[in-house]
């Protein structure tokens, strides 16, 4: 009678699953040292002629902003708080790219394991 179930050739993971599990390890790892790198890196991006200039970490937290004297003005704050708005958003999307093509680097853009 013929053996129903289980994986062909015995006990334990078929050499291709051996395979596939050492890879997504292998991946694991790497995508974590890259991520500790990511978070040691600074974005800055810069709005209103570098009127705003924000940085960013790789872990997302504003870490520092400056601004250029002129472009304080008592009578006009809206405009600062959206240089401010806009310059911080820049400096996240810088943030998120490179973290994007990081993953991208490691999955060979397929987006996943390779399975």
């Amino acid at each position: 009678m013929a053996k129903r179930g289980g994986y062909p050739g015995g006990m334990g993971m078929p050499g291709n699953m051996n395979n596939l599990m050492k890879q997504a390890q292998r991946m694991q790892r790497q995508m974590e040292e890259q991520q500790k790198e990511l978070e040691t890196k600074e974005f800055t991006a810069a709005a209103g002629g570098g009127a705003v200039e924000v940085t960013v970490t790789g872990k997302k937290e504003l870490v520092s902003v400056k601004l250029a004297a002129d472009v304080v003005d008592p009578d006009d704050i809206e405009m600062l708080q959206d240089l401010i708005v806009a310059a911080t958003n820049e400096a996240l999307r810088q943030a998120e790219a490179a973290n994007e093509a990081v993953m991208s680097k490691l999955t060979g853009g397929m987006g996943g394991f390779p399975f």
